[in-house]
């Protein structure tokens, strides 16, 4: 189901994905450079209804709008909260998703919002090859739960580049920014793309 939703950024549009016997809400938004048909987010699309979780995909205003460039950060946060009222109306504990820039929304609001939890998905630790212009306050300041899932080389940050913190983190061997994985890697995308899933599939049933 497709549900559009007004927000002071404009109109912004929810994709459900809903589970038969949901126990909660994963709402994930894109990046800045692509859409929800990145990889990942239709793996857990397809993958996490079955397991008693309704996955929201969203799409930001810009996008809908059909613009090729994200807007600033505070305008992406307004968009985001003018959805979570959208997104919380199931009466589901909601878990604040997203990738990549998603993902430093998700963080930089959840708290406020209330979410029960964060999925950051690619976060971008850093601009590639800039170590020193480091993001990590956003991740470490969610406040909630929270898992990373992070390519082993991903540009924008690889795993042993994170900094210690309450977080879990699983790694997406080979993986770079958007998941993908070189052919002569000794695993396959499709392979990659299970340890996306089973690693949050695992994180969510843990959470209280």
């Amino acid at each position: 189901m497709i549900q559009r939703v007004e927000t002071d950024t404009g109109p912004a549009r929810v994709t459900w994905h809903r589970s038969a016997k949901a126990r909660l809400v994963l709402a994930v938004s894109h990046g800045a450079g692509g859409g929800i048909e990145a990889r990942d987010l239709r793996a857990l699309a397809a993958e996490l209804p079955a397991h008693g979780v309704t996955v929201a995909l969203v799409e930001q205003p810009w996008r809908v709008a059909g613009k090729k460039l994200a807007p600033a950060p505070k305008t992406l946060d307004v968009g985001w909260r003018g959805l979570w009222p959208a997104l919380a109306r199931p009466g589901l504990p909601v878990v604040a998703g997203g990738r990549s820039a998603g993902a430093r929304v998700a963080c930089r609001t959840a708290a406020e919002l209330g979410a029960h939890a964060v999925l950051a998905l690619s976060f971008p630790l850093h601009p590639p090859g800039r170590p020193e212009k480091s993001r990590a306050d956003e991740l470490l300041g969610a406040g909630v739960p929270t898992l990373v899932v992070q390519g082993g080389n991903d540009p924008f940050g690889r795993p042993e580049e994170f900094p210690r913190g309450s977080y879990e983190l699983v790694e997406v061997p080979y993986g770079d920014h958007g998941f993908a994985v070189p052919k002569r890697a000794p695993v396959d995308q499709d392979q990659a793309l299970a340890v996306i899933t089973a690693g949050v599939l695992t994180w969510v049933s843990s959470l209280g």
